[in-house]
């Protein structure tokens, strides 16, 4: 690229950011969390067990805001503490959890 020449990347405001689903805790009820891990992801038992226990741990990415606050409340349903955040652009890196 010459002096004169530069590139400008633009953010379309109809953009839909995508959102991550994170499992913060599985709470007192584990078992249904973990059959809620595996209706909302589609994983296997073991892997939903695995994911569930791993908490606080990231199980969806690449959501909608609608898709990813209902799987939210699927979680919440069980017991679990679950939220929903927008993911980091690329190159962005995410700050830190308190």
């Amino acid at each position: 690229m010459s002096d004169e020449e530069s590139t400008e990347y633009y953010t379309l405001i109809c953009d839909d950011p995508s959102h991550e689903v994170v499992l913060v805790d599985c709470g007192a009820r584990e078992m249904d969390v973990v059959l809620a891990v595996r209706k909302v992801t589609g994983q296997s038992l073991w892997h939903s067990r695995d994911l569930a226990r791993q908490a606080p741990v990231t199980l969806l990415g690449g959501l909608s805001a609608y898709r990813a606050q209902s799987a939210v409340a699927v979680f919440q349903s069980t017991g679990a503490k679950a939220e929903w955040r927008q993911e980091p652009e690329p190159g962005e890196r995410a700050a830190p959890s308190p």
